[in-house]
């Protein structure tokens, strides 16, 4: 009996198992920035509202960790973390807001209906500073110390559970 004939049912075989190891793994639909631990790109954006200031990588360099929250009023998660944004904003947490891809009077009315917790918030028409910071969608938020680097990254709306967390993380970010 010829071996090579076996050949391609062994492969076959091989790739079937290899398949189905693969589906009982459990499945990881987050995508992880490499900036944490890396200081903060260079930007500079324009106000995203009237009203408002805009924001630069440099605000985050005077010393004070702060909450770096990537967001969009069409994102409806966004709408779901309001509350718990407002929680954090109470309990003395600095919150800056990028807005990304979104028009000012919709910025406006957002912050209107569901509260407005930033210090500021810029614009981000191109998600150029989302994507530099390595933020995979909306809502997303960053834990940056004083000195301008990311500490953590919260990938998705915050919860009411979230909110001892990443307030925990921004009293580590201040040592």
């Amino acid at each position: 009996m010829n071996w090579r004939l076996w050949v391609p049912l062994f492969a076959f075989a091989l790739f079937i198992g290899l398949a189905a190891y693969q589906l009982t793994q459990p499945r990881d639909d987050f995508v992880e920035s490499r900036m944490v631990g890396q200081e903060l790109p260079y930007f500079d954006l324009p106000p995203a509202m009237d009203g408002a200031e805009g924001v630069a990588n440099v605000d985050f360099a005077d010393g004070k960790p702060r909450l770096l929250n990537i967001w969009a009023s069409w994102c409806l998660p966004c709408i779901a973390e309001a509350p718990h944004l407002e929680a954090l904003k109470e309990q003395g947490a600095e919150i800056v807001g990028v807005a990304i891809r979104d028009r000012p009077e919709d910025v406006a009315r957002f912050l209107a209906q569901h509260g407005n917790p930033y210090v500021r918030i810029g614009r981000d028409d191109l998600s150029e500073v989302q994507l530099a910071i390595g933020s995979s969608g909306v809502p997303e938020t960053f834990v940056i110390d004083g000195k301008g680097v990311i500490r953590y990254q919260h990938i998705g709306d915050i919860r009411e559970s979230d909110v001892p967390v990443l307030l925990q993380r921004l009293a580590e970010a201040r040592q």
